[in-house]
């Protein structure tokens, strides 16, 4: 276990925080369905007191402490992702908190309830953003969503940074589950890939799989043949780009004794480079459509924009690691990882200054059934315990905010970013 000394009202409030992680850890809901989440958040905020809270859109919430600059973000994610076999999954909808945001709602509200009195001898403000919808699943529903007009896009952030939510602050701070101890408590400034999502159906002709072979045209064959042209692109991939493409079937076919005559296939198309997600989703679909009309099929293609790839603030890092280092030795800290994992926090990095650091403490692997905590002190009250400190660095030097908020250069415009968005959920 951890020794280090905490903040004083972190340590006297440990039990309580450690009792809200295990409620929110329990109480895993699907992007844009975070309602008992909500509600319990609501609940502990008016138990305790926090009485400038914003609600947006369905389940998404801003919490406001102070007045005044500096500014500063804190971004809490919603959601758990579909993990069967996962023992806290929903019976119904599968969804589980393996990927730890239930963690980090529990860290941001415990940090915002010790910056409130930190906040009675400082100026500024400090905003903590509660996001839906940052897994990029359940494209159906999401799609019939935003047909209802709750949404205008598939990822919660991307809602807010279109809505100009984050426009208030001048940084941005998240945190991020690490999965399980392995050689590193804490990473710092990593790299995240941008994503884009497609859904790939190969068209055949159903017949007889016994008694008729030749009159089908089997559309598991064409994905087969698919896989392997796939397969041999991968060949071709940059090593330092970590370009990948991943998907599953989501449907193979009808029945087995008939030709399948559709077959359905979703995946990604992950790169660091954004122009490579253009180029690899080419690629991907001249695969398709060549593979299908080998074997007399045709194919349709219909393509998301995901996740944009995440460059963090150096400046802002810097910030973040001093503080860890008040927790431990610069050999348990990751520094400038390059992982090929993504989140919309990247869009949100292509306007604002913007950090997401690690933190362990957990079993198993993000993502996975065996994905659960183990030492609550290492996952609740240690990140927040960084985090307060941050903030509270960054408030006593607002020159500091300043310096990182005028050397920021947006990735692109808005107006570009916007055309980016709309180029999407486009079929062909």
């Amino acid at each position: 276990m951890n020794t280090a000394q905490l903040h004083p009202l972190i340590e006297q409030d440990k039990e309580e925080l450690y009792e809200l992680g295990r409620k929110l850890f329990a109480l895993p809901e699907l992007g844009y369905k975070e309602y008992k989440t909500r509600d319990t958040i609501l609940a502990w905020l008016q138990a305790h007191g926090f009485d400038r809270v914003e609600r947006y859109g369905e389940t998404g919430m801003i919490v406001t402490i102070g007045e005044g600059k500096p500014s500063i973000g804190l971004i809490a994610e919603l959601d758990a992702i579909p993990t069967p076999g996962h023992p806290q999954a929903d019976p119904v909808t599968t969804a589980a908190h393996s990927c730890g945001h239930s963690t980090q709602c529990a860290i941001m509200l415990e940090s915002l309830k010790v910056l409130r009195e930190e906040m009675k001898t400082r100026k500024g403000t400090v905003k903590l953003y509660f996001t839906p919808a940052e897994e990029f699943t359940d494209i159906a529903f999401r799609r019939e969503y935003i047909r209802s007009g709750k949404a205008k896009y598939f990822s919660g952030k991307i809602n807010m940074l279109m809505d100009g939510v984050f426009n208030d602050s001048d940084v941005l701070i998240h945190l991020h589950a690490m999965g399980r101890y392995e050689g590193h408590r804490f990473s710092v400034g990593s790299t995240l890939a941008g994503f884009t999502y497609k859904e790939i159906t190969f068209c055949g002709t159903a017949s007889h799989a016994a008694v008729n072979p030749d009159k089908g045209n089997n559309a598991l064959n064409m994905f087969a043949l698919f896989q392997a042209a796939v397969g041999m692109l991968r060949e071709t991939f940059v090593d330092e780009d970590k370009n990948r493409i991943h998907g599953i079937v989501v449907k193979g076919g009808s029945t087995v004794n008939s030709i399948p005559d559709e077959v359905v296939y979703e995946c990604y198309v992950r790169s660091f480079r954004p122009e490579n997600l253009i180029m690899l989703s080419e690629k991907v679909d001249n695969a398709a459509r060549h593979c299908a009309a080998a074997l007399g099929g045709t194919v349709k293609i219909s393509e998301l924009p995901g996740d944009l790839p995440f460059y963090q603030d150096e400046a802002l890092n810097r910030v973040i690691y001093r503080n860890m280092l008040k927790h431990t030795t610069p050999d348990q800290i990751l520094t400038d990882e390059r992982s090929v994992a993504a989140g919309d926090i990247g869009d949100v990095g292509c306007f604002f200054p913007a950090v997401q650091f690690g933190y362990t403490g957990f079993e198993g692997y993000c993502h996975g059934r065996t994905m659960c905590v183990i030492d609550e002190w290492e996952v609740y009250a240690v990140p927040a315990d960084i985090i307060v400190a941050s903030v509270t660095d960054l408030l006593d030097h607002p020159e500091e905010v300043t310096t990182i908020r005028e050397n920021f250069r947006p990735a692109m415009t808005m107006e570009e970013y916007r055309k980016h968005l709309e180029a999407g959920d486009r079929s062909n």
